[in-house]
């Protein structure tokens, strides 16, 4: 236990250091990642290793920016970690050629939520949970997915769980 008693304090003891010394402040704009000059496929399957030019953080910081020694240096922020909507539109680009439309599917869906407040999008699996909603309130969440945040696939999605949830009596107050 001693042992790691003096580890825990040699690791605070140089992260003190590093937040005493005088840090550069990354010079990191945000730019959008370069279109391939192909449509991809299963080949440039993983994409972080086949094209990590394409994979950016949603401020704009490359791959090779986000490292231990930069968030050590408070240069990457929790932000930097999220995937972006070109990204998971790449990824869903490579699974539609490769013949997985349904994965596809999934990841535009997915593409459409990195617009959407995470504090909103836990309120939207709030409300999905029966007998939590109205269909009313399905249709105005589904009708803000639409104007607010552009996201017509997940639109749609709260609509169908509205008929759903009516046909079987899953709506609140049904129980």
């Amino acid at each position: 236990m001693a042992e790691m008693d003096e580890l825990v304090k040699k690791i605070m003891a140089q992260m003190q250091q590093q937040n005493d010394a005088p840090t550069a402040q990354s010079t990191t704009t945000a730019s959008a990642p370069t279109a391939p000059t192909k449509e991809l496929d299963a080949s440039d399957y993983p994409l972080f290793s086949k094209h990590p030019d394409l994979i950016k953080s949603p401020s704009g910081k490359g791959l090779d920016e986000i490292t231990l020694d930069n968030v050590m240096k408070d240069n990457v922020k929790a932000d930097d970690l999220r995937i972006t909507k070109e990204t998971l539109q790449y990824q869903g680009e490579i699974a539609k050629n490769a013949g997985r439309p349904a994965i596809q599917k999934n990841f535009a869906r997915a593409a459409e939520l990195t617009a959407i407040p995470d504090e909103k999008i836990l309120a939207m699996y709030g409300a999905l949970r029966p007998y939590r909603s109205s269909k009313q309130d399905l249709e105005d969440i589904a009708k803000e997915l639409e104007t607010k945040y552009n996201a017509p696939i997940c639109a749609a999605w709260f609509r169908e769980a509205a008929t759903n949830y009516e046909g079987r009596n899953k709506l609140k107050g049904d129980n």
